[in-house]
């Protein structure tokens, strides 16, 4: 599966490539690209018969993804699960339930856990989505990392490869909170409650996920890296241009357009619907899922991983592509 631009995506590149030397020199030509095709997207998929297995892993570091002077334990614990369960949302997933691996430091005070905290978050997580902690890992570290891997099926996955031109692109909520949550926590600023909770307690688009999907999504990706950076990965996927109209992204409230298509871990769905898809339906989807529901742009012929795979109009003139989130940069 093609990956849009970016240094950290070159080195998965480099380890696909990896894998792919391997498993080709295990058995025959076939079975190199057949092991390697679908690695890239959001989650893993294996048919288990009539059913198909979903499965997703995600690695929050301290000092990467959260601080422990800007949130709490538990809230760590929600906010990694989030991220986990947030791509089986792009993949229009039903978890079941989730596995944690967690290493935190030794705990001198017999009385309180973080340990114990970070998991109630993840239980509280899986619980609000009717799903449960099937198990995990605990070791030693010199800070905390909490590695979610979430375990769900799909009855009609969606791929990042499956958009097609003429196809419509599709956002769910509204964009540029996250970003300016963690400004505010960066500047020990106090914020409303809402704000604060766009980066402390995200929450990942389940059911979303499953409506788009049972309504005719072609392609679907969560908003982790930024919204053009992910509509870059998106484009690359499928093989296809992707036009966003700036004026028409939905902005978190005192948020430029701009900042908003740059703002990461959203955990918003970005979709590609097919053009028979219109506002009625987004009404529908509003009406059933509670969800805001915003055309953004359009799917057009080629343009494949190139950087220039997505165009930012603004009001039909072409302006810079915002960077997204690069954890090589």
């Amino acid at each position: 599966m093609n990956l849009g631009p970016g240094k950290e995506f070159d080195r998965i590149r480099g380890i696909l490539a990896r894998i792919a030397e391997i498993s080709g020199g295990a058995g025959d030509g076939a079975d190199r690209g057949d092991e390697v095709s679908d690695l890239g997207d959001d989650c893993a998929l294996l048919p288990l018969g009539s059913t198909t297995l979903a499965l997703s892993i995600d690695t929050a570091p301290e000092n990467v993804h959260f601080r422990t002077d800007w949130l709490d334990f538990k809230e760590i614990g929600f906010r990694a699960a989030g991220a986990a369960l947030s791509d089986m949302a792009a993949e229009g997933a039903t978890p079941l339930g989730l596995m944690v691996s967690l290493g935190a430091p030794p705990n001198p005070n017999a009385d309180t856990d973080p340990a114990a905290d970070i998991m109630a978050g993840v239980a509280t997580m899986a619980h609000n989505l009717h799903a449960r902690v099937l198990g995990g890992d605990l070791t030693r570290s010199d800070k905390y990392v909490v590695d979610v891997c979430a375990i769900g099926t799909a009855e009609r996955p969606v791929r990042r490869s499956g958009a097609h031109e003429g196809d419509a692109l599709w956002v769910t909520g509204y964009l540029g909170g996250a970003a300016l949550a963690l400004q505010r926590f960066r500047e020990g600023q106090r914020m409303p409650a809402a704000l604060r909770n766009r980066y402390a307690s995200p929450e990942p688009r389940i059911e979303a996920g499953r409506w788009l999907a049972g309504h005719g999504a072609s392609a679907m990706i969560d908003i982790s890296d930024g919204l053009v950076a992910d509509a870059q990965h998106l484009a690359a996927a499928s093989e296809v241009g992707i036009e966003i109209n700036l004026e028409q992204i939905p902005c978190w409230e005192d948020i430029a357009a701009l900042a908003a298509a740059a703002s990461g871990e959203e955990f918003e769905l970005l979709c590609t619907m097919p053009p028979t898809f219109g506002d009625a339906n987004a009404s529908a989807f509003r009406a059933e899922t509670g969800v805001h529901l915003s055309r953004i742009g359009t799917c057009l012929r080629g343009a494949g991983g190139r950087r220039g795979g997505v165009r930012l109009l603004d009001r039909s003139q072409p302006v810079p592509l915002p960077a997204g989130y690069d954890h090589f940069a």
